[in-house]
């Protein structure tokens, strides 16, 4: 993914000032920044659900969007949202799904109503109808809220996964917990990218 020379605002509220950014094959990058600091907005208009106000945004092969918002129907067991996202995908099985439920053991409530499910539970599924088609590039908004530890650990297990089959995570955040599982952490403030540490291996 490549971003060049971003700029939104609300009304003459300006929340990007010029973002430029390259998400390369196998690369897992964090962006933290204060809450209202834009970093909602930027993921909105990198998934293409938001136009910019100026700039671009080129991107190659599928991608998967996890929003902070959870955007299941509560009525629908987790079984029949796969069913509808596998048609939505036009995948022809649910395999890649079933590793990632298996991963964040979410596969124990296949057959439970969303609005039976705790936060936590709510959020794997979340992720795994973001991860089940397989994409190359990935936007996660603070993807791990809700997670008690043991998930959380998993989550980050899956995420080095994703990064060693040349997958591209982003991973937005308001805090820089976990600046050591990066590669590049950025901080996003007064509109623009900061860069912070770089930790690859």
């Amino acid at each position: 993914m490549e971003v060049r020379d971003l700029h939104h605002a609300y009304v003459r509220r300006a929340v990007l000032r010029g973002i430029d950014m390259d998400l390369r094959p196998g690369i897992l990058v964090g962006i933290v920044g204060e809450n209202g600091a834009g970093k909602s907005t930027l993921l909105r208009i990198l998934s293409g659900e938001l136009r910019p106000q100026r700039g671009t945004v080129c991107h190659t092969g599928r991608f998967g969007y996890c929003p902070q918002e959870v955007v299941i129907n509560d009525a629908l067991t987790v079984r029949q949202h796969l069913e509808f996202f596998k048609a939505a995908f036009n995948l022809a099985d649910l395999r890649h799904a079933q590793e990632v439920m298996e991963a964040l053991r979410l596969s124990e409530y296949a057959d439970e109503r969303a609005g039976l499910l705790s936060g936590g539970t709510r959020q794997k599924l979340n992720l795994t109808l973001a991860l089940m088609h397989d994409p190359q590039v990935l936007l996660l908004d603070e993807p791990y809220q809700g997670f008690d530890w043991e998930t959380y650990q998993r989550f980050w297990e899956l995420a080095v996964r994703l990064r060693k089959a040349g997958r591209s995570v982003l991973v937005v955040a308001h805090l820089a917990y976990d600046a050591e599982r990066l590669d590049e952490m950025w901080h996003l403030e007064g509109g623009v990218l900061h860069p912070g540490a770089s930790v690859t291996a």
